[in-house]
């Protein structure tokens, strides 16, 4: 596992107060030395989180059918994408299906770093997941990433019986980044017209500026800070200006009436915690149907350390029996 953030600080406020398991994590990784991803150059930072994506996942679950495809972004570029399925393509009726959007502030992750995860999500959703490799900044900055993940959304709506997928029960999800373009595909997907099962949020990004209190509390020592962060939006969207664009940050969307419902789940210990509550509240507000859940004691990050974190498996079982319910209620 890489940090994301500076140097970790064992005499932080917060630490005694995380979860034995979650402190065991950071006083590792603090002994472990890495260079903060921000201090890296973009390929660099990529290439070191991939290294250590999978250090602290559950084992990797075999899946009777898993492969490679693209999806054409509407500018004709073939987007990187993996289908993950827990039935054979040519067995049974079709799956519902949910669009995965990884994490990693719009600059790194990619479908391998979240390879495991999306099996677990497939594997006790009982669903079809298609995870998508959007192009990355500083190469392709906002709103290059939104644009792939609608358009992913879009194509999957059209072409789920060809996957053996069921273009009735669709839903979008993703973590950090990725909740925060899940957020804003539920939004565009109502204003098509294209109706979703659920937007499952995992400590998803939806303010402007990260200037909520959590973002002050949090900043230091808690796997993602905020030197991380700012180094993650300069790459994506520099302008400040333009991050008032609710396609950065959901949060002020001018409406979310009608949404898809939405399960969110929130780390206790996170920078975005606060953003997430936020969110969910103006969800409500519009009368949205929303499942949240506060994982008590860990950091951002923790969905992906399920061998060491047992908050982290029960995560992976919460998302899972929200999309069990939405499809079967859709």
């Amino acid at each position: 596992m890489t940090t994301t953030g500076t140097a970790f600080h064992e005499s932080s406020p917060h630490h005694a107060r995380l979860t034995p398991q979650m402190r065991g994590v950071i006083d590792a990784m603090a002994r472990a030395g890495r260079p903060p991803l921000h201090t890296l150059t973009p390929a660099q930072a990529r290439a070191a989180y991939e290294v250590g994506a999978g250090v602290l996942e559950v084992p990797k679950a075999a899946l009777p059918r898993v492969e490679d495809l693209h999806i054409p972004a509407c500018d004709g570029t073939p987007l990187p994408a993996r289908l993950y399925a827990p039935t054979a393509a040519a067995t049974g009726a079709a799956l519902p299906l949910l669009l995965y959007l990884h994490g990693g502030g719009f600059t790194i992750g990619s479908v391998n770093t979240h390879d495991v995860l999306c099996r677990e999500l497939a594997r006790l959703g009982g669903c079809m997941v298609v995870s998508l490799d959007y192009r990355l900044a500083p190469e392709h900055p906002f709103p290059t990433a939104s644009n792939d993940a609608w358009d992913a959304l879009a194509w999957l709506a059209q072409h789920a019986a060809t996957l053996g997928a069921d273009p009735a029960r669709l839903a979008v999800g993703g973590d950090s980044a990725g909740g925060t373009l899940a957020a804003v595909c539920a939004i565009q997907a109502r204003d098509a017209g294209l109706p979703l099962a659920l937007q499952l949020l995992i400590y998803p990004g939806t303010t402007a500026h990260q200037d909520t209190p959590s973002h002050t509390e949090f900043a230091h020592g808690l796997v993602l800070e905020r030197a991380a962060i700012g180094w993650f939006f300069d790459q994506y969207i520099p302008s400040r200006a333009e991050r008032e664009d609710w396609r950065f940050a959901p949060l002020l969307a001018p409406d979310v009436d009608g949404v898809a419902p939405a399960w969110i789940g929130l780390a206790e210990y996170d920078p975005l915690v606060d953003e997430g509550l936020e969110y969910a509240d103006k969800l409500r507000a519009a009368g949205v149907a929303v499942d949240l859940e506060i994982y008590r004691g860990v950091t951002h990050e923790f969905i992906k350390m399920g061998r060491a974190i047992p908050e982290a498996r029960q995560a992976h079982a919460d998302a899972a029996a929200a999309l069990r319910s939405a499809f079967r209620s859709d």
